[in-house]
Order: C-alpha cells, then structure tokens, then sequence
C-alpha cells in the first residue's frame, strides 16, 4: 500500500472562495502537482445555519460521472451539519475544465497500467478528499472531533480506501462500493484487468484496491448497496466486509438503483452519522446468519420494533444477473427467522424499525441446497 504524507495532508490547504449563495461556498483548493503543473479541485462548502455551533461535519465524495453536488451539501446542512463535496474530475462547478484542472475521471485514469502512483487517479482523488476535510476541519464551526465521510460508487470505492488512511474520521458509509475488484466487478473493468500484465495487475491491486486500504481501518462502517449492483457484486462486497478491524454493519436492499441521488437517500446513512457524531439512536444490529433445518435465523438488537424480512435468489450463474425476491421474516424476541425456499441459492436477513432503517446480515452466496434439505 502506497503511503501518504499525512503530515502535509492534514494541514489545510490554501483555497479561494470564488462565489457564495444561501451560504454555501464555491472555493477551490491547491491538490497534487501533475505533469508538473500545479492542480486546483473545485468543492461546495456549507454550514447549517440558526444552529448552535460546533456542529459535526461530513465530506461527500461522488462517482463516476458525477461532480460536486451542491444539493448534496445542502441535505447535510438542513440535518445539523457541516458539508464539503468536492469535483474529482478536474471541473468547475458547470463541468468544464478550469485553469487548474488535474486528472479526469475516465477510465483511463483510473486504470492506467502504467505504475505511476504520482500520476494515477485514485493518489490525486485520495489526496482531494484529504485535504477537503482538512479544510472542513479548519472551520471554527465545526467540531473536529465529529466528521464523517460517504462516497457513492467510485466514491464509495474511495471512501473505502480513506478509512483506513485518514483516521481523523469518526465513521465511513460506502455506497455501493468496495474492494476485490479484480476478483468481480464491472464487466468493462474486468476485461480491463483481464489485458493487464501480471505485473501491472499486483501494482493495481496493491496501491489501488480497497481490500489493501481496508485492512488498516478501525472506524465503523456501514456497506450499503443493492442486491445486484452492476459495478460492485455482492461476492466482493462480502469479502471487503470481512476485512476492517472495527465494526461493520450493511444495508443491502432489494435492487436498489445505482446513482447518485438513489445513493444519498437512505435514511439508514443520515441516522448512523447522527447515532455516532449526535449521541442519536443507533441503528438496529444484527448477527451473523445461521442455517438450520431448512431455516435461517439471525439475533438482532433494536431499540424499536422491527419488521424482519428474507431476501433470496434461485439462480445461479451470473452473481450481478441474479433474480432476487423479498418476503417477510419471523420476529421472535430477538431473532429474526424464516424457512428457506428449496431451490435457493443465496439469501440474507433483514430488520427495519419505523425509521426506516433497514439492516442486513452479510448475504450467502452460492448455498448448496442439495445436501440441507
């Protein structure tokens, strides 16, 4: 894993304030030199307002194909925080290029083979989101001891990898990203990787991969995604559950579109940031899966009623082409538990409370039925 100067990154980098408007702020910021030209990266920065500071802050990191959502900050802000979302594709806030631009965020800059850490797009990405919640943290307003980070798809792949760098963050809520990806992920990367020299696939793979970052990280975190997420498949998502040394909770929901807006809406994302940085309710907990005469059954904790549910598929073949259903679970005590359709392949178990937060038990895959029923 490469290392970063941390010492340098936690400093707050000089940065402008170009515009402002209902109190958000459109600044850029100094990043990384590349092809040794100085680099800016465009962000939106808020505060909530008639609030009684400091107030928690979090830093948003978008996917690909996506830029620095001003609505995105102002969500957090009407929730009581402090938001940062920045650009990773060297755009201004109308998505075109500026002075400073650095890297793009095409394919190519994300899986250039050539080993040149200095020039590759996850190190200039990384060091982006670094340096703005450095800058968040600058703030008077903000409570430094109460940050949070969320990424959606590439930036979920992101905010996997900077939860085992930057260890001033208090929790992470990938969405939909993870790691392993050169064991399964998007077909397009998949061929990607598939051309790569085996050399140059180790290099990827340990400077680029969040399975190499997520073995650092002590935060908590919270997966969430959809059952058959094209980019990140739920075999890759299980094995980067496993990984981290700190607490780990998922949410994943039955076919949740992918996309930046079907990325920051779930309330489960907006109640565990409010349960670690706001001494709020946490979210509900629940055990590992256990199978048993021809039924599931999993302990959960929940400070409210819950409703349990089973989520299931009978293919086989394709994990992203799975068809998945969802039915309601048995709630006993605090066990949730359901009998298993014959054919199943894989399946998970999930609770929700009148909140709508809605947790899961990492999913079996490839459930050999013919021997357990």
């Amino acid at each position: 894993m490469t290392k970063f100067n941390l010492e340098k990154l936690y400093k707050c980098p000089e940065y402008r304030i170009v515009n402002e408007d209902k109190g958000i702020k459109e600044i850029f910021y100094e990043n990384e030199v590349y092809n040794e030209k100085k680099t800016e990266v465009f962000a939106y920065l808020g505060l909530p307002e008639n609030i009684k500071y400091p107030v928690p802050a979090m830093v948003c990191i978008h996917g690909g194909g996506g830029k620095a959502f001003k609505e995105w900050v102002e969500l957090w802000n009407a929730r009581g925080y402090a938001a940062i979302a920045m650009d990773l594709a060297g755009k201004d806030k109308d998505e075109k290029p500026h002075d400073f631009s650095g890297l793009d965020q095409t394919i190519k800059e994300k899986f250039d083979p050539t080993p040149d850490w200095d020039n590759i797009w996850t190190n200039h990405a990384l060091c982006a989101v670094i340096r703005a919640h450095s800058i968040i943290r600058s703030l008077p307003e903000v409570d430094t001891e109460r940050t949070g980070v969320t990424g959606i798809s590439w930036g979920g792949y992101l905010t996997c990898c900077i939860s085992g760098i930057d260890t001033r963050f208090k929790f992470a809520v990938p969405v939909y990203g993870c790691g392993f990806l050169q064991d399964n992920s998007a077909v397009e990367w998949m061929k990607i990787f598939s051309e790569m020299t085996p050399e140059n696939k180790k290099w990827w793979h340990d400077n680029c991969d969040p399975s190499v970052y997520l073995k650092n990280t002590e935060m908590p975190m919270l997966f969430v995604t959809g059952t058959n997420d094209f980019a990140y498949p739920l075999d890759s998502l299980l094995k980067s559950c496993l990984v981290p040394k700190g607490e780990v909770q998922s949410c994943i929901r039955l076919e949740m579109a992918h996309g930046h807006i079907p990325g920051w809406e779930p309330e489960e994302i907006g109640l565990f940031a409010d349960a670690i940085l706001k001494s709020g309710m946490p979210l509900p907990s629940i055990g590992e899966i256990i199978v048993e005469n021809n039924k599931t059954s999993a302990e959960f904790s929940s400070e409210l009623a819950v409703k349990g549910y089973l989520l299931y598929s009978c293919d086989t073949g394709v994990l992203m082409e799975h068809k998945w259903h969802q039915l309601g679970a048995d709630i006993d005590g605090k066990k949730v538990s359901a009998k298993l359709p014959s054919s199943v392949t894989s399946f998970l178990l999930a609770v929700e409370d009148p909140r709508g937060a809605y947790i899961t038990t990492l999913p079996k895959l490839g459930y050999n039925t013919e021997n357990k029923h």
